[in-house]
């Protein structure tokens, strides 16, 4: 294993929170056009002699993995599984000594003839994004008819042995609210981890509106006219962004991520690295630090020693929260397909 670290060495913030989740952007592309990300003509993509090569994204989670104390990397978008060479920098990373756990966010389009090769190179779980279990709804909210796709993309996941695999729901009122027990009876049969979130403030349009939001507790509202939720205690959430609750007694669980309503910035304990190289410190920050300009000076030891120094002191001034619910807070520039989920 990999060289103890000291704690000066750490991604630690002014709060005593220590970074070690990385999420890592690999493009700001989609093939979906959901309506509470993206418009339907699609968004200007980033040019691409600023994305990270495949190299350099591998170079960036090797610093943050052996010299800044990184234990868990999740690769997410846009779509991830729309850079082609996704299947390399997965076998890279987990060849990375200590290895990280690996895992990855997507729409599941094209999971069905990936998720082998992805779980032969060393992915250890997958999240994939289902908002609805209507082909029609489907269209009507991702603006594609894909659902099919994404349902063969779940199929084989769950083949390969790729586990736990979680399916990330965002419930939209007045168009797919009412299936939030269907979607998790649906989870259940399968053996997947249902998880639903709250709408967040983070479309290009900046059309979100806290008012027609769907609530974590509507949410549970819902799923108990089906179901008996037992809360987990909240010692076993630790960092986890999902509240918890065993369903009808357990083992099976449920989570609902609350991100406006009940923020869990206290214990948050993650960094993110978008597709054109730059650090974030929070979901919502306004402010970014950039490494791709330090990462082209050179591939040696002493740059990666100040690649390190930059992300350090990016994080030791990471804010208290997110802000949401501050009459100051202000929508970040970039929006969720160009941060990274």
């Amino acid at each position: 294993m990999g060289a103890r670290l000291e704690v000066s060495a750490v991604l630690l913030d002014t709060f005593g929170r220590r970074a070690v989740d990385l999420r890592v952007s690999l493009t700001d592309r989609c093939n979906l056009r959901c309506t509470y990300c993206m418009p339907e003509q699609g968004l200007s993509w980033l040019a691409k002699p600023t994305l990270l090569t495949d190299e350099e994204i591998v170079r960036l989670v090797r610093i943050a993995v052996t010299r800044l104390g990184v234990r868990e990397v999740r690769f997410t978008g846009g779509e991830p599984l729309l850079r082609p060479g996704l299947v390399g920098i997965v076998g890279a990373c987990a060849a990375l000594d200590p290895r990280p756990e690996l895992s990855l966010t997507t729409n599941g389009i094209g999971l069905a003839r990936t998720a082998s090769a992805l779980r032969e190179a060393g992915l250890d779980r997958i999240n994939v994004s289902l908002d609805t279990l209507d082909p029609e709804t489907f269209q009507q909210l991702s603006r594609r008819n894909r659902h099919h796709e994404v349902l063969a993309g779940l199929d084989a996941a769950r083949t390969t042995g790729l586990a736990p695999i979680k399916v990330n729901t965002v419930l939209m009122r007045g168009i797919n609210d009412h299936e939030a027990p269907e979607l998790l009876a649906w989870c259940l049969d399968r053996g997947y981890e249902q998880r639903f979130i709250e709408q967040m403030p983070l479309d290009p349009q900046h059309g979100w509106d806290r008012a027609t939001m769907v609530t974590a507790q509507e949410i549970l509202d819902r799923l108990r006219t089906r179901f008996t939720l037992t809360p987990e205690p909240a010692e076993r959430r630790g960092s986890a962004p999902a509240e918890r609750w065993l369903v009808d007694g357990g083992p099976a669980r449920v989570g609902v991520i609350a991100s406006v309503t009940r923020p869990f910035c206290r214990a948050c304990d993650r960094t993110r690295l978008t597709a054109d190289g730059q650090v974030r410190t929070c979901l919502f920050a306004t402010e970014e630090t950039d490494l791709r300009a330090a990462l082209r000076e050179g591939d040696d030891e002493t740059t990666d020693a100040r690649i390190a120094e930059l992300w350090r002191t990016a994080m030791w001034g990471k804010k208290a929260g997110g802000g949401i619910g501050d009459p100051t807070f202000r929508q970040p520039d970039r929006p969720m397909s160009a941060i990274g989920g």
